[in-house]
């Protein structure tokens, strides 16, 4: 039996200011409680500044399909490839990684969909209860674009369109020829001749979205507080939550938001569900032509977005700790792989180098919901998808906590299962 609280709480503690993290305190607020938000290096500093900026409801896939198990084993000898598994004697990953490698069949596949798809149907009208509420930043209505050297290589997208339809996720999209490729992605090199038009999605930048949603939490009366948190525990009635320098802050609820660093303070509590980090990089170049959308290129794995009058470029799953360094070799092999498909880039120039870890759980479901300790809960193991699922996940638990009733949406992705 979990440990939902009693009575609705009038004060909590948000450990992480990503945008899940954030997205939970705004609904927080909405509900009367007044929150006070804890991150060790502050807003939108770990996988939200960085990554592509899609709110893309129609692509949020899965990662645990048996394709993938094939394609990690092959990438173990490939150091270039798009997911990385780099060679460690870290048992923590390897049990991840073989629990992962267990999950990845069509039964555990469907779940994920079925689990995932509540959030995926709200995450949109999610981001614009935050912009109707006073977040100040834009989100962009425009379709994401896939494009593929052959029709045989655009089968696999359009097949995994025809399962995840199969499982109740329909996805509104529209096959291009070349010609009408070239329309929609200027940048679109001769390489390129068929498109898969993904339709209804969004994009945003995710450091200035973050960015304003965290000013909007603070300008509703919140505290953002820039200390390590190293565990939490219920006290009294409520909760208490340690930091590094050796102070404590208590509350009614704390809500473990932590991204990729959540599994050391959520597991004291009995979430049993590894979250490993899953680096993914980005940079920032200059193109030639206009860039009305984002871009996939599904066969090297690499997404591309409007950026600042630039182009966003990201990349690569690897499977290292989430405080390790940047390694260059991965920027240079998501270039080396996006170069002989799009014209127009100046793949030399690029800036804001960056490496951001994605927080992966190893049966492709977030964890969200009430954990063993009464008064915790847990926000986090979106994957890819934490920037699309952030805001409904923040207003689904908001929910949960001060009704003390878990929301249908969360009954599969509950933390202790």
């Amino acid at each position: 039996m979990s440990g939902e609280r009693i009575g609705s709480p009038r004060s909590a503690i948000v450990v992480g200011a990503g945008i899940v993290g954030l997205s939970t305190a705004w609904f927080l607020q909405e509900h009367g409680v007044e929150v006070t938000v804890v991150d060790r290096t502050g807003v939108a500093a770990g996988a939200s500044w960085g990554n592509a900026g899609w709110i893309s409801p129609g692509l949020t896939i899965p990662l645990n399909e048996p394709s993938v198990l094939r394609y990690g084993l092959r990438s173990l000898l490939n150091p270039a490839a798009p997911l990385h598994i780099p060679v460690t004697a870290d048992p923590s990953l390897w049990s991840f990684l073989l629990r992962f490698a267990a999950n990845c069949r069509w039964s555990s596949w469907t779940r994920a969909v079925h689990a995932n798809r509540p959030l995926s149907e709200d995450c949109i009208e999610a981001f614009d209860v935050l912009t109707a509420g006073g977040v100040a930043a834009e989100t962009v209505a425009a379709p994401i674009t896939a494009a593929f050297v052959g029709r045989h290589q655009a089968e696999g997208l359009l097949a995994e369109l025809r399962r995840l339809a199969d499982a109740g996720q329909p996805v509104d999209h529209t096959v291009l020829t070349g010609d009408e490729l070239r329309e929609h992605i200027p940048l679109a090199g001769p390489a390129l001749t068929v498109g898969v038009r993904i339709n209804q999605q969004r994009y945003v930048d995710p450091g200035r979205f973050v960015d304003a949603l965290g000013r909007a939490v603070v300008a509703r009366g919140a505290v953002i507080d820039q200390r390590t948190v190293t565990a939490v525990r219920a006290h009294g009635a409520g909760v208490l939550v340690r930091t590094e320098d050796g102070s404590a802050l208590t509350a009614d609820v704390a809500v473990l938001a932590a991204g990729a660093w959540v599994s050391r303070l959520a597991a004291p509590h009995g979430v049993r569900m590894p979250v490993q980090a899953g680096r993914g990089y980005s940079f920032t170049v200059p193109v030639q032509r206009p860039v009305p959308g984002p871009i996939y290129l599904p066969e090297v794995r690499v997404a591309c977005t409007p950026y600042q009058g630039a182009l966003r470029v990201a990349g690569t799953m690897e499977f290292r700790g989430p405080d390790a360094p940047l390694v260059p070799a991965r920027l240079d092999a998501i270039v080396a792989s996006a170069r002989p498909l799009l014209d127009g880039v100046a793949w030399d120039q690029r800036t804001d180098e960056w490496v951001g870890p994605r927080p992966v759980t190893t049966d492709g479901r977030p964890i969200i919901g009430a954990t063993r300790t009464p008064g915790v809960y847990v926000a986090g193991g979106h994957g890819m998808w934490g920037l699309t699922q952030g805001p409904i996940t923040g207003r689904l638990l908001a929910e949960q906590i001060t009704t003390g009733k878990q929301p249908a949406a969360l009954h599969d992705v509950s933390p202790l299962r």
